[in-house]
């Protein structure tokens, strides 16, 4: 039990370590002594063992007012990396956007890949190439138009997708944890981390693509709300009576739109609706939504952005959710 503990507090200590080297980039053992609060004799322990991982670099000795000069350190954000994929459409090609990045977020590597139609097979030598690349890649993080339940897709924007066990068949073949995530929910958690909202904000991201049913995400304190299965936000199923896949009128699919955010309005009373669409101008949309409130009634009055960033969104959230995965976990007493 001793044992138990003392490997336990260790842990504690690096992942603390770790943390500070994370966000300081550079530091001393003093330095890092200061900042965790740790004392210098364990602080040399814990960086003897990270600088042998390779998780800490030996970087250049500088003066220390007097005394014996300071070997300072620096954090090795290419010691983890991160191999991010996420499907979208660009001017009605379906692609897959792939990238390694490594724990600062910068990109390794990148490359895009023409889908003509969805082969797991395919995505399995996409995968392989980038690994053989860039062996320190430690997670695979997936962003697809769908929900995946008991690691298999049922719903998804591209039917084709439907039923695939994408998670299972993954992690079996590269024996390396996969984390797939719905596009909507990864967008509007991207939105949220680069524009440094208000904590306790509650924000919806509706996306409206030109060809495909709409979707939605739901953030609140710091966390995308799921639901059981990870069905919140598939609006697709609300009533409306609308074949999202098949032509229709602006004006039907505009009037279809507005009364989905005016449901929204209604059962979440967000702070903010960010709306991502594709059916129309900005003007028009903006045009057609005022006359749209201006009819119907409206419990509370959130602020309605229209945003043409769902693509840089997306990307954002993709990453910073799959590195979340590799963030050492903090444990707090």
């Amino acid at each position: 039990m001793k044992n138990a503990n003392a490997n336990l507090m260790k842990e504690i200590n690096l992942n603390n370590v770790r943390q500070v080297m994370k966000r300081a980039g550079t530091a001393t053992k003093p330095q890092l002594a200061a900042l965790t609060k740790l004392s210098v004799v364990t602080v040399n322990s814990l960086v003897k063992e990270l600088v042998e991982s390779d998780e800490m670099i030996e970087d250049q000795t500088i003066a220390s007012g007097g005394g014996r000069p300071a070997l300072t350190y620096r954090f090795n954000y290419d010691h983890s990396q991160a191999l991010v994929i996420y499907l979208k459409e660009n001017q009605g090609q379906r692609v897959a956007s792939a990238a390694v990045i490594n724990l600062e977020n910068r990109t390794v590597s990148q490359q895009e890949y023409v889908l003509p139609a969805f082969e797991q097979q395919y995505f399995a030598e996409i995968i392989s190439s980038f690994l053989i690349a860039c062996p320190q890649v430690k997670v695979i993080g997936m962003g697809i138009p769908g929900q995946i339940v008991n690691g298999r897709i049922v719903v998804a924007s591209h039917q084709e997708l439907e039923g695939a066990a994408l998670i299972e068949e993954l992690e079996q073949q590269f024996q390396l944890p996969v984390i797939v995530e719905n596009d909507v929910n990864a967008a509007v958690f991207g939105y949220q981390a680069t524009r440094g909202e208000a904590d306790g904000q509650s924000i919806t991201g509706i996306y409206f693509p030109k060809k495909y049913p709409p979707g939605m995400g739901i953030y609140l304190n710091g966390t995308i709300i799921r639901g059981k299965n990870g069905m919140a936000g598939e609006i697709k199923f609300l009533p409306h009576r609308i074949d999202w896949y098949a032509e229709r009128r602006e004006e039907v699919l505009l009037e279809a739109a507005s009364r989905i955010i005016q449901s929204v309005n209604a059962v979440l009373a967000p702070d903010q609706i960010v709306v991502y669409q594709e059916i129309t101008a900005a003007e028009q949309w903006l045009d057609f939504w005022k006359s749209y409130q201006a009819r119907e009634p409206m419990p509370h009055d959130p602020e309605v952005i229209l945003s043409n960033t769902f693509q840089a969104d997306y990307e954002a959230g993709m990453r910073r959710l799959t590195l979340q995965r590799l963030d050492p976990e903090a444990v707090q007493f």
